[in-house]
């Protein structure tokens, strides 16, 4: 039996709505594409042709992906799960004990992860070292930079 994915209801959404692009509008226009390639003669020296194959195997090898993801995807409910612990679908303020500046990370599986967002990897340095934790506790989490120290300031979902 293949193992569950976990995702928060807006990255799985993500995804499905990814999926459908891909197997819709985007599989349209590469058919397109490849059917105008067609009419330029020889397809053995049609790089528009090959351009256009590329375009569609990459295509079918992220629906492929995608389709897998989704068939074991478990949403994250936030009932579900424990509030006074770090886990995936938790929203965590941290804060640095040397410089006291205050960070916001929400702890979302590799597919969701987002810096740019604030959404960290459970399987990234930082995202492992919270896991479990509770409010209060200093986390001591080694980066490739060196070492950075935490208190767990407060948990949500």
């Amino acid at each position: 039996m293949s193992e569950s994915i976990f995702f928060t209801k807006q990255g799985y959404e993500k995804l499905r709505k990814e999926l459908k692009t891909l197997k819709g509008s985007k599989r349209r226009e590469i058919a397109d594409a490849l059917e105008k390639a067609r009419h330029m003669g020889d397809l053995s020296e049609n790089a528009e042709y090959d351009s256009a194959k590329q375009a569609q195997a990459v295509n079918e090898g992220r629906i492929y992906e995608l389709e897998t993801k989704l068939s074991r995807a478990k949403i994250i409910e936030g009932e579900n799960i424990s509030k006074d612990k770090v886990y995936v679908g938790a929203r965590v303020r941290l804060v640095d004990t040397e410089s006291n500046e205050e960070i916001d990370y929400m702890l979302v599986t590799e597919d969701e992860a987002n810096f740019a967002e604030g959404k960290i990897s459970i399987s990234s340095p930082v995202g492992k070292a919270l896991l479990g934790k509770k409010e209060g506790e200093i986390v001591n989490i080694r980066v490739p930079s060196g070492t950075l120290k935490y208190e767990v300031k407060s948990i949500s979902r």
